[in-house]
Order: structure tokens, then sequence, then C-alpha cells
């Protein structure tokens, strides 16, 4: 799975959808042990994250919305990825 960005400690990942089983766009990522999916539009769909990261992601998340979509865009037509900035 692709790393996007990292910033933080915060590790963002984006699964190759060519094919796949998902229908919402969403991001993957990771603070230590801990592992959250999050739609694209903000929903936490899966797991957890501590609040202080979880607002850091999702700040970055509204950011960076346009390359984000792109992104899924792009890996769901199997052609590749691009990294996006982190947050400063």
């Amino acid at each position: 799975m692709p790393a996007l960005s990292m910033f933080y400690g915060i590790i963002v990942r984006m699964q190759s959808e060519k094919g796949g089983k998902h229908s919402k766009p969403h991001i993957h990522a990771l603070y230590g042990e801990e592992e959250i999916i999050v739609s694209l539009n903000g929903e936490v769909l899966e797991g957890k994250f501590p609040n202080r990261q979880l607002k850091m992601l999702l700040a970055w998340m509204t950011i960076h919305e346009d390359e984000l979509y792109a992104n899924w865009k792009m890996l769901s037509e199997g052609e590749g990825y691009f990294r996006i900035a982190p947050l400063k």
C-alpha cells in the first residue's frame, strides 16, 4: 500500500483499488500501534486514533482534498500515485 505522506508520526496510505472491493474513497493512516480508515469526506470507517492526531489528519485531508481524490482516481485506474506534502 503506497505511502502518500508522513507527518508528526502519522503515515498516510492509500490502497490500490483497481478492481478493488471498496466503493467509498478512503485513506489508511497509522500512528504507532493505532490504525484508522477514513473516507475522503472525513468519516471514520474503522479504527481509532488519539484525538490530537485525528484532528491533524482531518486538517491535512481538508487541505489536500483535491490531491487525495486525484490519487484515488489514479490508483483505481492502475495509473500509480503521487506523494502529497506533509502537514507543517
